[in-house]
């Protein structure tokens, strides 16, 4: 289990659980909120870092967003720095993957002199995913019906608790290659839940214009960049492009 920390910062106070040893190393992702229970993406660096999984502003018990613009993926960076500085680190590791990638992405474009290195996966430069037809989210894509289904129910005031968590299990499913596996691989318990407020901005306000392809060649900061081959979401041309684009990268 993670142990919980509530950090108090010159932006507020933010939620996080921590685990392991050794340098820092920070992970979050830009919608999801997570708890005790850690989550698939952090826990295997745990044995080789100490781990700081985030809670942005209106995930958990972190500091409520007063304007919408809290909620941007620049705001959200400079709250992480505000973390880092309160934890008394002169610089760490970031590591994300699907949107907390691309969160990376902007932290290390905006503050390259705060991470020592980073690990992006399954993420995007750009927007221009939404159009391929390998992704859930594009129009043409079979699943796209579907997964606008599941949508509606996540962010419905009227759906209950388990009618949420049953939606938010068929996303995953959209995202497996043999969903007959689903059982083997989410074995072990996790986190990571749905904010609806921080989706609806990044795809409402964030997503219509994001676009850090020129900016890549720009960032330093050593990063390893992972994809899957079969990735419904962000589809592995995109973290091509991203490795391609990023002068210290592999």
């Amino acid at each position: 289990m993670w142990g919980r920390q509530m950090i108090q910062t010159s932006r507020g106070t933010f939620e996080c659980f921590v685990a392991g040893e050794g340098e820092p190393l920070c992970v979050t992702h830009l919608y999801s909120e997570f708890n005790e229970r850690g989550t698939y993406f952090a826990d295997p660096f745990t044995s080789r870092f100490r781990v700081y999984l985030v809670n942005l502003r209106e995930a958990g018990q972190s500091v409520k967003a007063t304007e919408n613009e809290q909620l941007s993926m620049k705001e959200s960076v400079r709250d992480l720095e505000a973390i880092r500085e309160a934890l008394g680190y002169n610089r760490w590791v970031f590591a994300g993957h699907s949107t907390g990638g691309m969160l990376g992405l902007v932290y290390a474009h905006s503050f390259p002199e705060s991470l020592t290195k980073m690990v992006v996966g399954g993420a995007a430069a750009s927007n221009a995913y939404m159009r391929h037809e390998g992704s859930m989210y594009a129009r043409n894509s079979p699943l796209n019906k579907r997964l606008k289904e599941l949508f509606i129910i996540i962010k419905s005031d009227e759906a209950s608790p388990e009618e949420k968590r049953e939606a938010n299990r068929a996303w995953t499913d959209l995202s497996l290659y043999r969903p007959a596996q689903r059982a083997e691989y989410f074995k072990r318990p996790s986190s990571g839940k749905v904010v609806p407020r921080r989706l609806d901005y990044y795809s409402f306000k964030e997503l219509p214009h994001f676009n850090l392809t020129e900016e890549l060649n720009c960032i330093h900061v050593p990063t390893f960049v992972f994809c899957g081959q079969h990735d419904t979401q962000c589809p592995v041309e995109f973290s091509e492009a991203i490795h391609k684009g990023l002068p210290h990268s592999e």
